[in-house]
């Protein structure tokens, strides 16, 4: 990722606030899920979840973090409340008792084909073409990567 060069004024304006460009768009992405999620039952951060779930099933509570950037303290009641919705099952490790296995339920699992109208209903809302919506997908990554690295 290259260098930006910092704007030319000395006083700092809002619009010109990389941070702002991103807050606002999560703000507004956030609206866009608000809208969808409701058809799945889900909040967005147990979206996340699901989707973690999804792609592999039976992970503990810190793997799921790890992915989300997510501590457990964070994650413990989410899970709770989404094991009472039925659509997941909190186990503890034979292994090691600390360690708790989140597993997808028969609900948990059908409901991954109902999502595809989410992600759908999304992307359109973005107006951007695949390659476009890819590329700047990848520039975030990029950008959040870099942001972790430099914050130690």
């Amino acid at each position: 990722m290259t260098t930006p060069s910092l704007p030319s004024t000395t006083t700092p304006r809002l619009d010109e606030q990389l941070c702002f460009a991103l807050y606002s768009t999560s703000l507004a992405m956030m609206r866009v899920y608000r809208g969808v999620l409701p058809q799945l039952g889900l909040t967005y951060p147990q979206y996340l979840v699901m989707m973690v779930l999804w792609e592999q099933d039976q992970l503990t509570v810190s793997d799921i973090g790890v992915h989300l950037f997510l501590d457990s303290a964070t994650l413990t009641p989410l899970l709770k409340r989404m094991e009472a919705q039925g659509l997941v099952q909190r186990n503890r490790a034979r292994s090691d008792e600390r360690q708790v296995i989140i597993s997808l339920t028969d609900d948990g699992k059908a409901l991954k084909l109902k999502a595809a109208n989410v992600m759908a209903a999304v992307f359109r809302a973005t107006k951007c073409s695949a390659d476009e919506a890819e590329a700047l997908r990848g520039q975030l990554v990029e950008l959040r990567n870099s942001l972790n690295d430099s914050s130690g």
